[in-house]
């Protein structure tokens, strides 16, 4: 109450002192200044009124904003969905305006990843072809229900390049698979009604030397790329699988340029380019990623483990290094091993940026 007397003190005592002034000296004065006086009185008054008035607004507008904000929940949100945090980092990225043909990000991929030489690769070769195409179109269902307005656009991610734990013929700690191989899988995409993904394990080789022998199956329109940091070992020398690898800027660069000079070369929609991270050493200088019209962009989130896990890992290695957009993988049986559920495509897309690429091993 003390707030309020302190508002109303100051019109009331002008009220009173006009009153008593009126009142003592009416006998004294002539007629119109008692009129002046009447007036003033009438005046006080009304800016009393005025001052009351709005004084009970302004405390009813305090009081109802202060019951509002205590009722209203703070939203609380996991790591990695924080719209706040991501637009601290940078997101959404100024990026070059999507040209003709483009799939993100007015469509979001879902992709089986592996390779049809091994069931222990991904979900591309743990499964019969037919089983596995079925396998994909139920994902690609649940994810176009998870949201409506964005459509599914199907893909198959091949692992082109595997690394090796031997050094081979050519002493490179990778294994290239042979074209029929690559064809098959090709084939599979057609029937599917999918993309398909090149993805690159160098081993020690360099992304330099070995990407252009892939021209040949890039240069059709759906097929796009992927490489792996994890496996890119030549600097270090360490045998694949002993040591987390690493791309520099630079490399990634090489990469994209190769590709922006294959959509011009061939006329072609722009190449989306999936850059698979778990570590913050994985990919290092990401601010001088160049980011191009005819390339698209994917940090692609590929550690595994209980999803509080996968969300930091999304948290500390994609969204707070912005790029471009965003992708996120999951592993069918390396994140439930211990227990732990497999995320949801309702929970993936409360991530913040919504991933655009989405991966199943």
């Amino acid at each position: 109450m003390r707030y309020h007397r302190k508002v109303f003190l100051a019109p009331l005592l002008t009220l009173v002192a006009l009153a008593t002034t009126a009142c003592t000296d009416s006998r004294s004065v002539e007629p119109g200044a008692k009129a002046q006086k009447k007036t003033e009185l009438l005046a006080a008054q009304a800016a009393f009124a005025a001052t009351t008035s709005a004084t009970r607004k302004d405390a009813a507008f305090t009081a109802q904003t202060s019951a509002t904000r205590k009722a209203a929940p703070k939203i609380k949100h996991n790591a990695g969905e924080s719209p706040e945090y991501a637009k601290q980092c940078g997101w959404p990225v100024n990026c070059p305006a999507p040209l003709p043909g483009s799939i993100l990000p007015s469509k979001r991929i879902i992709a089986y990843y592996g390779n049809p030489l091994s069931k222990k690769m991904g979900a591309l070769g743990e499964f019969p072809k037919d089983d596995m195409l079925r396998r994909l179109k139920g994902e690609a269902a649940r994810w176009q229900a998870a949201d409506p307005a964005t459509p599914v656009q199907p893909a198959l991610h091949l692992i082109a390049v595997v690394a090796q734990g031997a050094p081979g013929k050519a002493g490179k700690y990778r294994m290239v698979m042979p074209d029929n191989i690559i064809n098959q899988v090709y084939g599979w995409t057609k029937e599917a009604g999918a993309v398909m993904f090149i993805d690159i394990q160098t081993g020690h080789d360099d992304i330099r030397s070995i990407l252009p022998r892939f021209e040949w199956i890039l240069k059709n329109p759906d097929v796009h790329l992927g490489i792996d940091p994890e496996f890119n070992l030549v600097k270090s020398g360490k045998k694949p699988g002993t040591k987390i690898g690493t791309y520099d800027a630079a490399d990634i660069n090489y990469a994209s340029g190769y590709l922006k000079d294959l959509v011009k070369k061939y006329n072609l929609p722009p190449k989306v380019f999936t850059v698979h991270r778990f570590t913050r050493n994985g990919v290092t200088n990401s601010k001088n990623i160049v980011l191009r019209p005819e390339v698209q962009m994917v940090m692609h989130m590929d550690g595994w483990g209980a999803p509080w896990l996968k969300r930091d890992s999304y948290k500390d290695y994609v969204v707070a290094e912005p790029v471009q957009y965003t992708g996120f993988k999951l592993f069918y049986h390396n994140d439930t091993k211990k227990g732990n559920p497999l995320m949801t495509p309702g929970e993936v897309l409360k991530l913040n940026p919504k991933p655009l690429y989405i991966q199943y091993q």
